[in-house]
């Protein structure tokens, strides 16, 4: 299978983001990374998804949503991840340039969202309902999401550790919350980070299901 793989500085939100691009030929659709608390484009529990997703015909995009700068600031301070608004803006100028972009035009663009990164994914499906098509949370925080989880309409699933209880709750009543179709699937032994042997594996089955069974006909 061939495949385009690019390192790039995508601009958004009048700034520039790295980003790892990689789009089997053909490919049946685009997945966009959002990152989550103090994580980034190199995340090693990112990547074993993003490589899932790519075996079963999916570019992916893996981006740090914040610069070097911000990064430092969000090191010392924990307070940007947290920035729900910022990282939405960012994920939405992402997707509208996935849009346009030669490699990636005329795909059906899914978001797979981590922790804090999961409700700003859930924002900028909300913003941009003709172009994202399918949402996956792993470990995510939608409460964060606000309002704006009764205007996400595309196919959603939650998919929390067993043993995270704090977070598999706000995802119960989260799911609830949700405009359109959403499954809240919970991995049995898993805590919060899935470092239990195969439970990491289980949950790229499940987004790789997801993104293939909800992508554009």
């Amino acid at each position: 299978m061939d495949v385009i793989e690019q390192s790039l500085s995508i601009p958004a939100a009048g700034v520039e983001l790295d980003a790892e691009v990689v789009v089997p030929q053909p490919a049946h659709g685009v997945v966009l990374f959002a990152h989550g608390s103090g994580s980034g484009r190199h995340s090693p529990r990112n990547t074993y998804v993003a490589g899932e997703l790519q075996d079963a015909g999916l570019g992916t995009v893996l981006v740090d949503l914040l610069t070097p700068d911000e990064d430092r600031v969000d090191a010392a301070t924990a307070r940007l991840r947290f920035d729900i608004d910022l990282l939405a803006g960012r994920l939405t100028a992402l997707c509208d340039w996935l849009v346009s972009d030669d490699a990636t035009a005329g795909l059906g663009i899914g978001i797979f969202g981590a922790s804090t990164g999961a409700a700003a994914a859930l924002v900028a499906a909300a913003a941009r309902p003709d172009s994202v098509t399918a949402i996956v949370s792993r470990g995510g925080r939608p409460d964060l999401a606000g309002p704006a989880l009764g205007s996400v309409h595309q196919p959603t699933l939650l998919i929390v550790g067993e043993r995270d209880p704090v977070v598999l709750d706000l995802n119960r009543r989260a799911v609830t919350e949700l405009a359109g179709e959403a499954r809240l699937a919970i991995v049995p032994g898993a805590t919060h980070l899935f470092p239990e042997p195969g439970t990491l594996e289980q949950v790229a089955q499940l987004a790789r299901d997801w993104f293939v069974g909800h992508r554009p006909r």
